[in-house]
């Protein structure tokens, strides 16, 4: 039951995964002959679902720009590394996750007395925020997910949001399927606890 209201909630007025590009390895090929429109066409495809991954990893809209201008900038002096094995997008969701995982670190180190005020802050979103979820259903399917601990967080946000299978969120998380399928279950049962409220407004709608 945690699982299909997990699966029917998440997909509340979000649009999910990614349109991979045809021949992206040339492209990146491409790009790193130094072809602006190559790289143009790459960053057109993915940057409004690696935005999306680093906001809701960091919960801050100015930190999940950074972070995708700087998942896109090691893209071009590491996109060599890609192998064509994965699809890009899962190549470039790790690069996300790693980001923001380092950026967590930092953001520890240099204010270890903030992290009580941060949560605090996200219950309360700007305009900006609320114009992102498509309705107050979709708000709150949003703030809960985002309030996920960070190693849960990411699989909900790969495997509800973005469409991946467990093996690619594997690749993406660095950790085996059965760790995946672990956090999964648990962010479900957390979901489904702070999202009970919103069983009658969703099974009305069918």
């Amino acid at each position: 039951m945690a699982f299909e209201l997990t699966r029917k909630l998440a997909s509340a007025g979000v649009t999910r995964g990614v349109s991979e590009a045809p021949n992206e390895a040339a492209l990146l090929a491409a790009c790193q002959e130094g072809d602006e429109q190559a790289f143009r066409s790459l960053f057109d495809s993915h940057k409004d679902r690696v935005y999306s991954l680093a906001l809701y990893l960091t919960r801050d809209e100015a930190v999940a720009s950074d972070m995708t201008q700087q998942a896109f900038l090691t893209l071009l002096a590491k996109g060599k590394e890609f192998r064509g094995d994965a699809k890009l997008s899962t190549w470039l969701y790790r690069l996300v996750v790693n980001l923001c995982s380092d950026e967590r670190r930092r953001q520890r180190r240099s204010m270890p007395l903030a992290a009580a005020g941060g949560k605090e802050a996200m219950s309360e979103k700007s305009p900006q925020e609320n114009r992102f979820a498509r309705g107050e259903i979709a708000l709150a399917v949003k703030r809960a997910i985002e309030s996920l601990k960070p190693k849960l967080r990411a699989p909900v946000v790969l495997k509800y949001l973005d469409d991946l299978s467990y093996q690619e969120i594997s690749q993406v998380l660095g950790c085996s399927m059965g760790t995946v399928a672990s956090r999964l279950n648990r962010g479900h049962k957390l979901l489904a606890r702070k999202l009970a409220y919103l069983r009658a407004s969703l099974e009305g709608d069918e």
